[in-house]
């Protein structure tokens, strides 16, 4: 017999949302994240980014339409977990 867990195509992620800024220059280890098509397309990509990180030993989940943060995590995703910080540099959020 199957877990669901094995057949399931989509990820959840769970954890508290937290806001970017509320973790912007602090270090974050990424665990998981997904990227989806948004309704809203405020971005160029008109995509959305989820991740699921922990930091100070809480998980969380951030939302954003950074199109340089997902362009990162497609290039970058399959590297998890890893640790980075989050800078705004400046109108756009990159992982350093």
């Amino acid at each position: 017999m199957k877990n669901f867990s094995d057949i399931a195509k989509e990820q959840v992620l769970d954890g508290d949302k937290v806001r970017i800024d509320d973790i912007i220059n602090m270090e974050i280890t990424i665990l998981k994240y997904t990227i989806k098509e948004s309704r809203y397309s405020k971005n160029e990509s008109g995509n959305y980014l989820t991740l699921q990180i922990e930091h100070e030993g809480k998980r969380c989940v951030i939302f954003t339409g950074s199109d340089v943060l997902i362009d990162q995590m497609e290039q970058y995703g399959d590297q998890l977990p890893f640790i980075a910080t989050i800078r705004k540099i400046n109108r756009y959020y990159s992982f350093t």
